[in-house]
């Protein structure tokens, strides 16, 4: 977390396992990871806007919605 001025950064990063219909998708079972980043601006103690980033590919491969290339499986391991 990081914060400046009116500005609050964090990265989130969550663990859970699918047991509830998630757009239209039933229950997996699946233990999931995410990550996220997220930008408020505050004022007054409250949060007036917001500006958030989520991994949602990864959520969804994890899911089984989607799957990764060939290329993008190679892609990842070279980063790792």
């Amino acid at each position: 977390m990081v914060a400046e001025g009116d500005k609050v950064c964090i990265r989130l990063k969550g663990t859970a396992t699918h047991k509830g219909e998630y757009r239209g998708l039933a229950p997996t079972g699946k233990r999931i990871t995410w990550e996220a980043i997220s930008i408020w601006r505050i004022v007054d103690g409250k949060i007036m806007e917001m500006w958030a980033i989520a991994d949602e590919l990864d959520f969804l491969r994890q899911l089984g919605v989607i799957e990764y290339t060939e290329r993008t499986r190679k892609l990842r391991l070279t980063q790792k």
